[in-house]
């Protein structure tokens, strides 16, 4: 019983930072760092005033989009995001904040944020980083208004397919025409003969 307490208080002692030796925070600086170079969209939000219940909720709707939530000191967060395309968000992280990585689609992750942050004021969405520009929270939820890139891509294809299948009509319209007229002439002969 001794053992799994004193396992508990140190994996406890991991996953918030405090207290962690060197080599633990270096492999966890590793860590994020590599998984920053895989994210497209990173966001930082305020999370101090959520409880462990809305934390486990958020986090859960976070991965049905293939996204993930980081809680770390923020120095640790600092030097894991130099070097990446996210580093422009250092002058952000002030207060204890959230990490918020999406790795595929920015947009229907970005949705079910903004969604949450609605639903539970405990949660603010500070900023962001996509393609090397910081967003406001304000872009974040203009971000959250766009359709998802299967939308634009069904409504890309059906412009395309739209285009084609007049295409066709017009081409197929000369066809038919053209048949019209030899039939008025062949008509024509018919009667003059």
């Amino acid at each position: 019983m001794l053992v799994v307490a004193a396992e508990f208080f140190e994996n406890l002692k991991l996953k918030g930072g405090h207290g962690l030796d060197r080599s633990t925070k270096k492999q966890v600086i590793d860590e994020l760092h590599e998984k920053l170079k895989s994210v497209k969209l990173a966001v930082l939000a305020d999370y101090s005033s959520m409880d462990v219940a809305q934390m486990t909720d958020l986090r859960n709707r976070l991965r049905d989009f293939n996204s993930e939530m980081k809680v770390v000191k923020n120095n640790l967060l600092k030097i894991a995001l130099k070097d990446t395309d996210f580093e422009l968000l250092d002058d952000h992280i002030k207060d204890p904040r959230a990490l918020i990585m999406h790795f595929d689609d920015v947009v229907e992750p970005t949705k079910a944020l903004v969604e949450f942050a609605k639903k539970n004021e405990n949660l603010e969405i500070i900023s962001g980083a996509l393609d090397g520009k910081v967003l406001t929270g304000e872009d974040l939820k203009v971000l959250a208004e766009l359709p998802s890139r299967e939308v634009l891509l069904a409504k890309l294809l059906s412009v395309m397919v739209g285009a084609q299948t007049q295409f066709v009509t017009v081409l197929s319209g000369v066809q038919r025409s053209f048949v019209q007229v030899l039939e008025s002439y062949r008509v024509q002969k018919e009667k003059e003969n």
